[in-house]
């Protein structure tokens, strides 16, 4: 999926929009014990939860394509004959009406999902009528060319509130009011099918989870029995751990500099062109900026194998996961330095006097705890 598929899906989760006509769920506790079970008409209930239903589910689809959404990939065989395929196939087959497979898709997650408080597991259908569009990108009304039928599930905490001073009507006094429970943003969830090309495409589903670095593996596995994909963290790590491994000592600051200022040069072309596909870059790419960068090519082969290693062959990274483009930071044991991306080319290292410094020009005001200081010749 793409960022306009996903925007598109994103903009059905509104009353005068969706199709969805149900919700169904389960709420949990710490114990793995099932305390009760949802199963409400969106036309029996008024706006104001019907807006709040919806915008959980909605909350599911949130976040950034590569980081806190992942594509999961089923394969041919799975498609063709396993249990896991089979299971969510059913469940949109008959639109989560049927209540038997509905319990099996909370037992899976029950059993491999750990919480440390209750939630509630959501599940909804949709029937999407996707209009066709014209020459110039805009959607036609009265051209809807297939029908997109999915759902969505997400599992969302469920906080305690805390107590209160609240006026009673009835005493015409104040009393502190017993903290209520309050459902949370999801903290995971996915869809089946994905949206791909504007139609289904059985073959992958969008796997949600709310912290980029804790991507619920365990859930992954239950549901879908597929590798899971490597989380934004451990994509950053295995980077870092590959381009050390490789440059030993030619791994210097002038050379991670360098790497961090392609590699967000290219985050913010992206940006700018409003491409909706995600940005990747293959290690090819990656070697071609470690080129630019004066690295030998001894070193460069020995960093393709590391990725090889790494992330497999024909690796398609993104660039978002494997640097922080808003900050450029230098630490030591002492200290930290840090300075603004488009300003990195400031630090600099010296050796004064047989010792190592980081250095960074002070020709301006100095402040030191807010206060204004003026360095000594």
């Amino acid at each position: 999926m793409n960022q306009k598929e996903l925007s598109e899906l994103r903009r059905r989760f509104r009353p005068d929009k969706s199709a969805i006509s149900r919700v169904y769920g389960c709420y949990v506790n710490t114990k793995k014990e099932v305390i009760s079970s949802l199963d409400e008409s969106l036309g029996m209930m008024s706006q104001e939860e019907v807006e709040q239903y919806l915008g959980l589910l909605k909350k599911s689809l949130s976040g950034t394509l590569g980081r806190n959404l992942l594509d999961v990939v089923f394969s041919t065989q799975q498609v063709a004959d396993s249990d896991e395929h089979r299971l969510l196939s059913s469940l949109r087959a008959c639109r989560l009406e049927d209540e038997g497979l509905r319990q099996t898709l909370y037992q899976k997650i029950i059993e491999s999902l750990e919480l440390e408080e209750n939630y509630l597991i959501l599940l909804a259908h949709d029937r999407y009528d996707v209009p066709g569009k014209g020459a110039d990108d805009e959607a036609m009304e009265d051209g809807s060319e297939t029908v997109f039928s999915y759902f969505v599930c997400c599992v969302c905490p469920v906080k305690n509130g805390k107590a209160e001073l609240g006026f009673v009507a009835g005493e015409n006094k104040f009393h502190t009011q017993a903290p209520s429970q309050i459902v949370a943003p999801p903290e995971l969830g996915f869809l089946f099918p994905a949206f791909d090309n504007r139609a289904a495409n059985i073959y992958n589903a969008l796997f949600y989870s709310r912290k980029a670095d804790q991507i619920h593996q365990e859930v992954i596995d239950a549901l879908f029995h597929t590798q899971p994909p490597m989380s934004a963290a451990e994509q950053k790590e295995a980077f870092q751990t590959a381009l050390a491994d490789a440059l030993e000592e030619d791994c210097n600051l002038e050379v991670i500099q360098c790497v961090h200022e392609q590699l967000r040069d290219r985050i913010i072309e992206h940006k700018e062109s409003r491409d909706p596909e995600p940005l990747t870059i293959g290690t090819g790419a990656v070697s071609a900026i470690l080129r630019d960068c004066g690295v030998s090519e001894e070193r460069i082969g020995a960093f393709e194998e590391q990725c090889a290693q790494q992330f497999g062959d024909h690796a398609a990274l993104s660039p978002a996961n494997l640097i922080d483009s808003g900050k450029f930071e230098v630490k030591s044991s002492q200290a930290t330095i840090a300075v603004s991306p488009e300003q990195s080319y400031l630090v600099e290292t010296r050796i004064i006097d047989g010792k190592k410094y980081f250095l960074i020009p002070a020709d301006e005001l100095i402040e030191v705890n807010g206060f204004g200081v003026r360095l000594g010749e």
